[in-house]
């Protein structure tokens, strides 16, 4: 009898130690852990320079004007709408756009978004450039049709001018 005594408590411990390691086993609880972020729309601006050349007022550019290109890179987030327009210069005057030699004096000079110079690229509303909706995160470039007005009287001397582009987006 003890021996069946001494089975039936080591039946009754493995029982126990069975049942406590059931319910010593961890349940399980869920929730949802929300993930989010914003993607703000951006842009930059850089440009490469409008470069003339050389103006002869006595030959060529008497009756010709003188044509150079220049280009605007925009990169915009994806999906973003932009203009970008062109200031006047720091030599501009009644209007116009001018390069400055210092006291040489002055060349006209006009800047075109067409390369048929017909429609002038400004800084308002309605001279700007609107760009079109951003394909991707790539740099877009964008030409600058340069025009020297013919027919200038000009003096000798290296003539410059600094315009400033500037992205609304």
């Amino acid at each position: 009898m003890r021996r069946s005594m001494s089975v039936l408590a080591g039946l009754a411990m493995a029982v126990i130690a069975a049942e406590s390691r059931l319910t010593g086993q961890a349940t399980n609880a869920t929730a949802n852990l929300s993930v989010s972020a914003t993607v703000s729309k951006n842009c930059t601006i850089t440009t490469a320079p409008v470069n003339f050349g050389a103006y002869d007022p006595v030959a060529t550019n008497a009756t010709a004007p003188l044509d150079g290109t220049g280009t605007i890179t925009v990169t915009c987030t994806k999906g973003a709408v932009a203009t970008v327009g062109l200031n006047m210069g720091s030599n501009a005057n009644s209007g116009a756009r001018r390069m400055s030699a210092g006291s040489a004096g002055y060349l006209s000079y006009e800047l075109y978004k067409d390369a048929s110079h017909s429609t002038v690229w400004g800084d308002a509303t309605d001279t700007a450039l609107d760009l079109p909706a951003a394909p991707n995160r790539n740099p877009r470039d964008f030409p600058v049709f340069g025009r020297v007005l013919a027919a200038q009287d000009a003096s000798v001397g290296s003539y410059t001018d600094t315009v400033l582009a500037t992205v609304n987006f």
